[in-house]
């Protein structure tokens, strides 16, 4: 989710950026008059000579009393967007990569995501598992992993943990090289209707 909401505004930050910078230069180069075409008497930039904010435009709304609170306003959410958005920044603790012991002293880099989704598949196959999710956290030499389990109605708890640590991650554990892996395993159950007997 937060990859796909940077991706949006970092297009979005981008593109505005190029077309008010070619905005810009096409009224900067005084390409209107040298091509030959004209983009309407409202277009902010027609020459070499235009200014980006005229003095009209700077002291149009300076006796207005809603001026001032709606600029503030405004800024204060964007503050507050921009603030939110770092702090998510921050707050990843997803791990990216894990360290893999390769023999020749140097090491290979195993993508956490690739680690957790097969995890997360022999986890599912395991039997009265609905649905699994898996999360590596902590540090790429030292990784742990959340594992979110949903069980069928019919799951056994204590023996669904218990295959759990003995297969699942004990296969990972081994695949990636780690000396141990540890886990927090959050358990539900899947909601279901009430059978009845006739």
């Amino acid at each position: 989710m937060l990859r796909t909401v940077n991706r949006v505004l970092l297009t979005l930050a981008g593109l505005l950026l190029l077309v008010l910078g070619l905005a810009v230069l096409a009224g900067g180069f005084d390409l209107q008059r040298r091509w030959g075409y004209d983009l309407g008497s409202g277009w902010p930039w027609n020459g070499p000579g235009d200014v980006l904010l005229t003095d009209a435009d700077r002291t149009r709304f300076r006796d207005d009393g809603w001026w001032w609170p709606v600029v503030i306003a405004g800024l204060a959410v964007l503050v507050l967007l921009l603030l939110w958005w770092v702090l998510a920044q921050l707050r990843r603790r997803r791990l990216g990569e894990v360290l893999v012991e390769s023999g020749d002293g140097e090491g290979a880099l195993l993508r956490g995501r690739a680690l957790a989704d097969v995890l997360a598949a022999e986890a599912e196959s395991l039997a009265g598992v609905d649905r699994v999710r898996v999360r590596l956290l902590g540090r790429r030499t030292r990784p742990s992993a959340r594992v979110n389990l949903r069980l069928e109605p019919h799951g056994r708890p204590a023996a669904t943990v218990e295959r759990l640590r003995a297969e699942a991650l004990e296969h990972a554990r081994t695949s990636a090289g780690l000396d141990a892996l540890p886990a927090e395993v959050r358990l539900r159950g899947r909601r279901h209707r009430a059978e009845r007997v006739t």
